[in-house]
C-alpha cells in the first residue's frame, strides 16, 4: 500500500529458482512451515481473511534456518532498506505472507503466497532468499510486522517468534462503538466471557484508525505491543504476537470470541431494556488468582 512501489524497483527481477538438486525436507514440507501454513487456512476458514486480507510472519529460529537454507535462492533479491535499523533483528530469517496474496490459497500453493526475507548484519534492510514465486514481494505491512518482531523479541527475551495479523469482524465491529483505548477494550472483553483473561492477562492495546502499511501506523503498533500481546486495529483489525502459532491464532480466537458475546449481549440488553451482566472486577482479580495470571491491575477497577 505505498511501501512497496520504492521497494518494488530495488527487487531483482529473476531471483533464481531454488536449488533443485539438494538433500533434505524441502521449505514447504518443514514442520513450522507447515504450522504456519495451517494458522492462514484455519484464519480463511474463520472468515478472518476476505481476499487479500490479513498477513502473518513467523522470526525463524536457528535450526529452522539450518534446515532450509539449502534451498535458498543462489541469487538473493537486492536488499531493501528500513525505515528506521532495527538492531536486535540483524541476521534474523522471516517466514512471511506475500502482497496481495489471500489466505485461502497459501495452502493451495505456498511457495508462490508465502516467503523468506532475511535482515541483513546491521539490521538496516531486507531482503528475499526463498519464496514468492512468480515475482512477489512480502506483505505491505512488513514494517509493522518487523517493529513489532523487534519490541516483542526484546520484552519477552526471544520467546515470541509468531505475529499474525486477522481481520475478525466482531472485533472490527467493536471498533465502531468503542473508543480507540486499552482500557475500554479490555474491560469490555475480559467481562464478557471468562476465558478471555487467560488469553490476554494484560490486556489488548487499540489503535485509532489508521493508513495500514507506513511507518507511522508500525511505530504506534510497536509502541502499542510492549507490554501486550494484541493490539486492535480501528475498522482494520488487530495483532496477536505469541510463541507457537497455536497460542498466536488462539489470542485472536479467544479475543474474536469475547467480542461477539460483548456485542451480543449489549443488543439483547438494549432490546430488553435491562443492564448487561458482567463478571465483576473482583471476579476478574480472583481468575487471576487462581490461574497465577500476570495481569495489568491497571484495567481493573
Amino acid at each position: 500500500m505505498g511501501f512497496f512501489d520504492s521497494a518494488q524497483e530495488v527487487l531483482d527481477k529473476g531471483v533464481s529458482a531454488a536449488k533443485g538438486a539438494v538433500s533434505g525436507v524441502a521449505v514447504e514440507q518443514q514442520a513450522f512451515v507447515k504450522q504456519f501454513v495451517r494458522m492462514c487456512e484455519d484464519g480463511w476458514q474463520q472468515g478472518w481473511h476476505e481476499r487479500n486480507g490479513g498477513n502473518a510472519s513467523y522470526r525463524m529460529s536457528p535450526e529452522d534456518v539450518q534446515s532450509c537454507k539449502g534451498f535458498f535462492y543462489d541469487t538473493p533479491s537486492s536488499w531493501v532498506p528500513l525505515a528506521s535499523p532495527l538492531i536486535n533483528l540483524a541476521g534474523e530469517k522471516f517466514l512471511v505472507t506475500a502482497a496481495g496474496s489471500f489466505m485461502r490459497n497459501v495452502p493451495l500453493d505456498p511457495v508462490s503466497n508465502i516467503g523468506i526475507v532475511e535482515v541483513d548484519d546491521q539490521g538496516a534492510a531486507w531482503r528475499i532468499v526463498w519464496g514468492f514465486k512468480g515475482g512477489g514481494v512480502p506483505t505491505s505491512e512488513l514494517p509493522s510486522h518487523l517493529m513489532v518482531h523487534a519490541v516483542r523479541k526484546d520484552v519477552t527475551i526471544g520467546a515470541d517468534r509468531v505475529l499474525y495479523h486477522a481481520h475478525p469482524d466482531n472485533v472490527v465491529a467493536m471498533t465502531g462503538v468503542l473508543p480507540a483505548d486499552a482500557r475500554a477494550f479490555t474491560r469490555a472483553l475480559w467481562k464478557a466471557m471468562t476465558e478471555c483473561i487467560i488469553a490476554v492477562p494484560k490486556g489488548v492495546a487499540a489503535l485509532p484508525w489508521m493508513v495500514p502499511g507506513g511507518t507511522d501506523i508500525a511505530r504506534a503498533t510497536a509502541d502499542a505491543m510492549i507490554g501486550r500481546s494484541a493490539c486492535v486495529w480501528a475498522q482494520h483489525g488487530m495483532f496477536a504476537s505469541a510463541p507457537t502459532f497455536d497460542e498466536a491464532f488462539g489470542i485472536v480466537h479467544a479475543v474474536e470470541k469475547a467480542a461477539g458475546v460483548w456485542l451480543k449481549a449489549q443488543a439483547a440488553a438494549r432490546t430488553l431494556g435491562v443492564e448487561p451482566i458482567e463478571i465483576p472486577d473482583e471476579g476478574l482479580r480472583a481468575i487471576a488468582t487462581t490461574y497465577n495470571l500476570p495481569i495489568d491491575d491497571s484495567m481493573l477497577d
